[in-house]
């Protein structure tokens, strides 16, 4: 059901929902930048809709409102363990197309990628989706290479035009019966997407895993400084690694957590007895690249990327992840005349 609302309609509706939920979007955090005196975009908790920031892209994906950076999964001492009790409220998340398909690679390794994550699957089924429509295409965007600028698989979509009103598309029952009960005026609401981008991505047909013998992987030796930063703003990255927490007035005592990890940084893959898997920059990039568009794909029939460029953006050696995918055709043909 479609309407034509004003803010105040949107803020009545976000509070009677603050009981049940937390609710996220992108919004300004001011000094919160990568540089001194600079703001960033980044998911946090809002009240109103005029906190949400609509013409400019995020840089920190919506992943951490769903799945926290340092999350505790048990408490210890040296008799027992306990459950770290769940979150008291759903979460009712504002994310673009992009997003939301990330959200879909979330659920695919964390509920469908062996046994369900208990942790993860407990909070997901209390996640409520809105769709934020795109206008244009930001800087750095590959979502229509990537199949990803378009959803329907949303509980509302909200479209902020021009005059301050916002275009609003509802399948949650109730929400809808609150806009009506409003007196806010229905009409026929489709949300907005992108059809283009400036960048386009065109992933090498018939690509196979022999891509990684290629030379083209060498160059990130040195180009790349392993600082992890793609990993942590990208939506679609899972990998965690665990660290318990004793109190320093009981050292048998304490808390495991599950912190994000980065398979782009320096000891990633060490295991026992001082072995590591990838060691060089290198090696590292072509796992990444690789299974973002190769092995991913292989299993569940799409890509893992989204094509939100935030890796592109946050860089600070301006490696682009579409300019590297984009090379592997020619990296295919290099290692097939061999």
């Amino acid at each position: 059901m479609g309407f034509e609302v004003q803010s105040e309609a949107i803020n009545a509706l976000m509070a009677s929902l603050k009981g049940e939920y937390r609710i996220f979007a992108p919004k300004k955090i001011a000094g919160g930048g990568r540089f001194s005196d600079t703001d960033c975009i980044r998911y946090g908790e809002v009240t109103t809709v005029e906190e949400v920031v609509f013409d400019e892209k995020s840089d920190y994906s919506f992943k951490e409102a769903i799945l926290p950076v340092s999350q505790t999964l048990f408490f210890f001492t040296e008799n027992e363990t306990k459950q770290a009790e769940a979150p008291d409220k759903g979460a009712v998340i504002f994310m673009r197309s992009c997003d939301v398909h990330g959200l879909r690679r979330l659920d695919e390794m964390y509920l469908n990628n062996g046994p369900a994550d208990y942790y993860y699957d407990r909070l997901r089924k209390h996640v409520k989706i809105v769709l934020m429509g795109c206008e244009k295409s930001f800087e750095n965007c590959f979502c229509v290479s990537m199949d990803a600028n378009f959803t329907d698989q949303y509980d509302m979509s909200i479209d902020k035009q021009p005059d301050g009103s916002y275009l609003v598309d509802v399948k949650e029952d109730s929400w809808a019966k609150a806009l009506t009960d409003m007196g806010c005026k229905e009409t026929d609401v489709s949300p907005a997407y992108v059809t283009k981008n400036d960048i386009t991505v065109e992933v090498a047909p018939h690509l196979t895993a022999e891509v990684a013998c290629s030379k083209m992987w060498d160059e990130y030796d040195y180009r790349c400084v392993d600082c992890g930063r793609c990993n942590f703003v990208c939506p679609t990255c899972t990998c965690f690694t665990m660290q318990d927490i004793y109190y320093t007035d009981n050292g048998r005592a304490g808390e495991r957590r599950r912190v994000w990890a980065s398979c782009m940084v320096d000891g990633f893959t060490d295991v026992a007895g001082g072995g590591s898997y990838r060691k060089n920059n290198g090696q590292r990039m072509r796992f990444r690249v690789l299974h973002k568009v190769l092995d991913y794909k292989q299993r569940n029939g799409h890509h893992m990327c989204v094509g939100c460029g935030r890796c592109d953006d946050i860089c600070p050696e301006y490696i682009s992840f579409s300019h590297c995918v984009n090379r592997l055709q020619e990296a295919m043909a290099e290692v097939n005349e061999k």
